[in-house]
């Protein structure tokens, strides 16, 4: 009797599997009808060529169709790449509840940082950000320039010692912006100092965190399979489950996750030890206190019962805040220098307008904001190479997705809006919008940093583009918004006030690949490791009086 139970269940276990995971090979859908590319194989279907690191050219093919297109997931499961505004509109914004962010992505960032903003959803996600949010205040970011600008006085003098007296050296500068980046967020973020940028090669701490993403990249498929296992007997089975597990990036993985989760400890401890000891102990830390964790410990002690946070929840927002803060930006950095070496004419006009407001010397946040020449070149680099190129979400119910305009589907029928099954994977193109020519024009392929010295075309205001940050989607928008965007502008500009005024760039005569991750980062040749070649110099002209 009991056998048999049990083959019953193993009968029906076994059919609701093939059921929910081969039915759409068999079922037709209304996504049948909206217009793609073939699949690449039915185990794959389009899922390796979206996460291929050199699928630049299948990405730009995309943007070939109009503003929404049918991609094949693995084993017949169909899925959708989305970049039109009105579209984005309701996935990131209106019904962002319903397109929540992907299992693997919610449940490998769990693994990854605990569960901080990447890790979390629904009222989780918000009660945690209403605490976040007052952090990353403008008044709180003017209290970082000081921090900043001693920080990048440091870079010079490293840079200066380096070319010590030649006309141009060569250096791996996504090297010295990843150690930068991270010493940023490290003292106006965390209160600490990680890097006095001093010695040759980072500690062991910053080359895992850049290490992270290129690690990241070569299990990408695997990330798909954590939603099956993350739950998997009790913690010290997945561990040792994960310690047996016979691959090298995987392993990799493991080994950069622990030694951010250790070094977050060792900080967190000493915050937490600094603040219970008073305003005394504080202020004699990195930053005095004015640094976005001791703030944010603070505002946790004086926050209700209700919207407090507990501590595993504050450790985990550090681990996030050092990955988010130095991966991002040092990214955005190292391109902007790069365009700026392919373009000299724009690099010296840059450098004009720093020297006439600064005279050589650190600027505080109102003179910082108020350059147009720097904002026009952060924006148009923000533009044209986002450094996170797409974000997935899956639909939790069936939802209507509108279109900005009408679309033609495979049967030569007008399409206005799409019906959008449950449990759809929603493939979210940031860098499509961004460079979508229907929007910013013909030239929306071209690195004019003008554009944005005067009014945009009313096609991009029109549009209602719903990122959180200039018409673009960069930084994302809705709840889900990048919450430290305006820390990384104020970071990237006082980098390039201080670089500028100080070096001259010029290209490499090195190749440089740069690869498609979760975030982009460059190579040389065949090279897996991260680099960004380029060839420095001191500036030699006048510096207005």
């Amino acid at each position: 009797m009991l056998a048999s139970l049990l083959q019953g269940i193993a009968i029906c276990s076994a059919t609701w599997f093939l059921w929910k995971y081969f039915r759409q090979v068999f079922v037709k859908s209304p996504l049948d009808n909206i217009p793609g590319p073939a699949a690449e194989s039915f185990i794959y279907g389009n899922l390796r060529q979206l996460l291929d690191k050199n699928g630049w050219g299948f990405l730009k093919s995309l943007e070939s169709y109009d503003g929404v297109v049918k991609l094949h997931g693995p084993l017949g499961h169909r899925m959708l790449f989305v970049f039109d505004p009105t579209a984005m509109h309701n996935i990131i914004v209106k019904d962002q509840y319903i397109y929540e962010e992907a299992a693997f992505f919610i449940k490998s960032n769990l693994l990854n940082f605990g569960p901080s903003l990447l890790g979390t959803l629904g009222e989780h996600h918000r009660k945690q950000r209403k605490l976040l949010n007052p952090v990353f205040s403008i008044a709180h970011m003017r209290r970082m320039i000081p921090i900043f600008n001693d920080v990048c006085l440091k870079l010079q003098k490293a840079l200066e010692s380096r070319i010590d007296g030649n006309d141009m050296v060569e250096i791996d500068m996504l090297s010295w912006m990843g150690r930068t980046a991270l010493e940023l967020v490290g003292q106006a973020g965390l209160g600490y100092s990680f890097d006095p940028l001093v010695t040759d090669k980072p500690d062991d701490y910053a080359s895992a965190i850049k290490l992270f993403q290129p690690v990241q990249a070569e299990v990408s498929l695997l990330r798909r399979l954590v939603p099956y296992v993350s739950d998997l007997g009790p913690p010290a089975f997945r561990r040792w489950l994960l310690d047996m597990f016979p691959h090298k990036g995987v392993q990799q993985l493991k080994s950069i996750v622990d030694v951010m989760h250790e070094r977050s400890l060792e900080i967190f401890q000493l915050k937490k030890q600094a603040l219970e000891q008073g305003d005394e102990a504080v202020a004699h830390q990195v930053g005095e206190g004015k640094d976005i964790m001791s703030i944010l410990l603070k505002a946790n002690v004086e926050a209700s019962d209700e919207d407090k946070l507990p501590e595993e929840e504050i450790l985990a927002q550090m681990s996030t805040f050092i990955l988010a803060g130095m991966d991002t930006t040092s990214t955005a950095l190292s391109i902007t220098l790069t365009i700026l070496s392919q373009h000299p004419e724009v690099q010296e006009k840059l450098r004009n307008e720093i020297l006439e407001a600064s005279k050589g010397e650190p600027l505080e946040y109102d003179a910082l904001v108020s350059l147009p020449y720097l904002d026009a070149v952060c924006r148009e680099t923000l533009r044209l190479y986002a450094p996170v190129a797409q974000v997935f979400r899956e639909t939790r119910e069936d939802v209507v997705m509108p279109l900005s305009h009408p679309i033609r589907g495979v049967d030569g029928k007008t399409i206005h809006e799409i019906f959008v099954p449950k449990d759809t994977v929603v493939a979210v193109g940031l860098l499509a919008s961004n460079r979508n020519k229907a929007i910013w024009g013909e030239d929306a392929e071209e690195w004019k940093p003008e554009r944005w010295l005067s009014p945009l075309p009313g096609s991009v205001t029109e549009s209602k583009i719903p990122g959180i940050y200039s018409n673009l989607m960069t930084f994302l928008g809705g709840g889900r918004a990048c919450i430290g965007f305006k820390f990384s502008q104020l970071e990237m500009k006082v980098v390039l006030c201080l670089l500028l005024s100080k070096f001259t760039f010029a290209q490499s005569d090195k190749k440089v690949n740069w690869v498609l991750s979760g975030v982009r980062f460059p190579t040389v040749g065949n090279s897996p490791k991260p680099s960004m070649p380029l060839k420095v110099g001191l500036y030699k002209g006048p510096v207005p009086a």
